[in-house]
């Protein structure tokens, strides 16, 4: 990891675990009671907001994982094993891109909301 950006690694880390828990509360207490008054009882039975928000405590648990990390990093930390970094930071990015896809496939449209442009 050259030529690595240590204010960003700073900034980054400082702003990750806040912004990901304020879009899981907004989602938690507007978008999913909105989404789950839309279900049939079917559905409702399938819990899948009970699994998206198990996921959002994962997402913010590995958030800090990266937080510390990063903050290691732009404090001028050697980094030991690039190679971890780059799969921590993938991992992360992986599963929120799958969270972000089935909210898009399944929430947002039961809700009407579009996400154009995003």
């Amino acid at each position: 990891m050259p030529n690595v950006d240590r204010l960003k690694c700073l900034g980054t880390a400082k702003k990750i675990v806040p912004l990901l828990r304020d879009i899981h509360g907004l989602q938690e207490t507007v978008i999913f009671p909105a989404y789950e008054a839309q279900l049939t009882p079917a559905e409702a039975k399938l819990a899948s907001t009970s699994r998206l928000r198990v996921e959002h405590l994962e997402d913010q648990c590995f958030a800090s994982e990266v937080a510390e990390t990063l903050l290691a990093i732009g404090h001028g930390n050697p980094i030991e094993s690039p190679e971890a970094v780059g799969f921590m930071l993938r991992g992360f990015f992986e599963g929120l891109r799958r969270h972000i896809a089935f909210e898009r496939e399944h929430v947002l449209p039961r809700i009407a909301i579009s996400d154009v442009g995003a």
